[in-house]
């Protein structure tokens, strides 16, 4: 069953997280787009984190799961501000942050504005950039022109029949939180880094990882391929991986000095 349902107030907005008490560095999960904090792999990293004695919160961003917030309303900058306020609230001490598709890009914004509080990051599947990358650069010049002229459009889905709106608001805000697209330089992280990612992925191109290991700046960055996994990579022996990685951070991270 896990930790019982709780809400973080942000004046007005609620974040619907799960927390388990425990021993630092604790571990904060980062879900996906359109994603929630009750999916296989936050479920199994709570469980890992329980076992082992370390502390665990998973949440849902706005416009996701329990929180608060209508999807359409919610941009890239919004949900990295649902995550500082989770990390600062909701955590103590350093923290290794695991994001899953949506949610690495996230943990890598999260811990480039809370150095000094993420020990480690593992990033399954990091859809970096993907607003650019994944949905503007992937319209043709029809679709394009109608989410200038309507302000949005319906996107299909695998996971979704009926589908989801992508708004102008999403891509044209999530410009401002670029890495991979952004700034030229490395991308100024020196915690240890570990990124997990299938070659079966049919949403998020694994190139894509190889591209971000050599972007990141800490030398300490370890590429996974996972060759028969698929995006979601949630099968048990893909949250071995997961929990491997995380428990290896988690050593490393014992008798460093943190402030």
């Amino acid at each position: 069953m896990g930790a019982a349902i709780h809400s973080l107030d942000r004046g007005g907005a609620t974040i619907a997280y799960r927390r388990e008490p425990g021993c630092a560095p604790g571990v904060v999960f980062l879900g996906g787009f359109r994603s929630d904090m009750t999916g296989t792999k936050a479920a199994a990293l709570e469980q890992w984190a329980a076992g082992a004695g370390h502390a665990c919160v998973r949440f849902d961003y706005q416009g996701h799961g329990a929180s608060s917030g209508r999807w359409e309303d919610c941009t890239i900058g919004g949900w990295l501000a649902d995550t500082l306020a989770v990390l600062d609230a909701l955590t103590e001490g350093p923290q290794i942050l695991v994001g899953s598709s949506m949610g690495g890009w996230l943990a890598l914004l999260a811990a480039l504005a809370r150095p000094r509080r993420v020990t480690g990051l593992v990033a399954m599947a990091p859809a970096v950039d993907f607003t650019e990358r994944l949905i503007w650069n992937r319209l043709s010049p029809e679709q394009r022109r109608a989410v200038e002229r309507d302000g949005r459009f319906l996107a299909p889905s695998a996971y979704d029949p009926a589908g989801y709106p992508i708004t102008r608001t999403l891509i044209e805000e999530g410009r401002r939180h670029l890495l991979l697209d952004g700034p030229a330089g490395p991308i100024a992280l020196d915690c240890p880094v570990r990124l997990l990612h299938g070659q079966q992925d049919a949403d998020v191109p694994w190139q894509g990882s190889l591209e971000l290991a050599a972007a990141l700046a800490t030398p300490d960055v370890r590429l996974t391929l996972v060759k028969d996994g698929d995006h979601r990579l949630s099968r048990p022996q893909d949250l071995v991986l997961l929990t491997g990685a995380v428990a290896e951070l988690a050593a490393k991270s014992a008798g460093q000095p943190w402030q």
